[in-house]
């Protein structure tokens, strides 16, 4: 498992912006797995969710970051996975709290609706911000 590494995906509403945010994270020094898509062609979002999830339920990578127009399609698109604790955010306080409450493994952008840079801050603080455990730990038991 490299936790170096995060997978990324998206449909064809959210390349604009998963192409933004792949190059921040390469910036950053983290090997970026782009599983699609390549351009603004329509896909079926549910496709390139599965992908992502079958990479972290492999442990390719422990986290990831899905974008569609509105983000609500690849969050439940996501969620339907086992594994997957994929949280819908649209600002840095949500993309930080589910991550130190929820334990968040993939953050949902909305390409249509997020701007650049609340996108930006989002990925940021789901990058930043460590699971708090604790009491949270039993919760999460619960939803798994």
């Amino acid at each position: 498992m490299n936790d170096r590494a995060i997978a990324i995906a998206s449909d064809h509403a959210g390349f604009a912006l998963k192409s933004l945010l792949k190059a921040d994270l390469e910036a950053l020094g983290l090997a970026v797995i782009d599983l699609g898509t390549d351009n603004e062609e329509p896909v079926d979002y549910p496709d390139f969710a599965a992908v992502l999830m079958r990479h972290i339920e492999s442990g390719k990578v422990e986290r990831g970051v899905l974008i569609c127009g509105s983000g609500v399609g690849m969050s439940m698109a996501a969620n339907r996975h086992s594994q997957a604790r994929a949280a819908l955010c649209r600002d840095a306080e949500t993309a930080r709290l589910s991550r130190l409450h929820n334990d968040a493994n993939v953050l949902v952008l909305g390409g249509r609706v997020t701007p650049r840079a609340v996108a930006r801050e989002c990925l940021r603080a789901f990058l930043d911000t460590a699971f708090e455990g604790g009491r949270h730990r039993r919760r999460i038991a619960k939803i798994a």
